[in-house]
């Protein structure tokens, strides 16, 4: 007896402002189950710096032990200027946090990006436009996505981390 297994079906949706972007981007950290990958050239505007973001990123990574959030920036001081609950996050969640920043040699990369898992990502066309793609269920597009990211994170360096001194 065969077994018919139905796979999820794929969905692309076209994102034109700032604000489906950032919906997107909440939408995508809240199906996320293990691992979300993020590259961005500063965090500024997708909304990193909200309550509601903070709170997305912090009940994904109470989920589970295992689940692992890594962002790689070309530029740092908006994150450490203006996104103190993620500064927190990384502070909390040491173990499963990671920032880095991108070396010379990357920093001609443009097109944002955001993955969770294996199957579902955002992908902005350009940081300076607000054109971007919400994918659902794309294993191809997911995997094209998670080995530039590897490729991005292989050309940049920890950034931030948060240390607890004392006596």
């Amino acid at each position: 007896m065969t077994e018919n297994i139905v796979e999820p079906a794929l969905l692309h949706t076209p994102l034109n402002s700032a604000q489906d972007y950032c919906e997107a981007l909440d939408a995508l950290i809240g199906i996320a189950r293990r691992h979300l990958r993020i590259f961005d050239y500063n965090l500024e505007d997708g909304g990193y710096n909200t309550l509601q973001r903070f709170e997305l990123l912090r009940a994904f990574l109470l989920a589970k032990r295992g689940n692992r959030l890594e962002i790689v920036v070309h530029d740092t001081d908006y994150l450490t200027r203006f996104c103190p609950r993620l500064l927190g996050l990384l502070g909390q969640f040491g173990h499963a946090v990671e920032i880095r920043e991108t070396t010379p040699q990357a920093k001609s990369i443009y097109d944002p990006f955001a993955v969770a898992d294996q199957a579902n990502y955002t992908h902005r066309f350009h940081y300076d436009a607000p054109r971007a793609l919400f994918a659902l269920n794309d294993v191809a597009g997911s995997h094209v996505l998670i080995k530039r990211f590897e490729e991005i994170k292989q050309a940049s360096e920890p950034a931030i981390s948060v240390t607890i001194l004392g006596l």
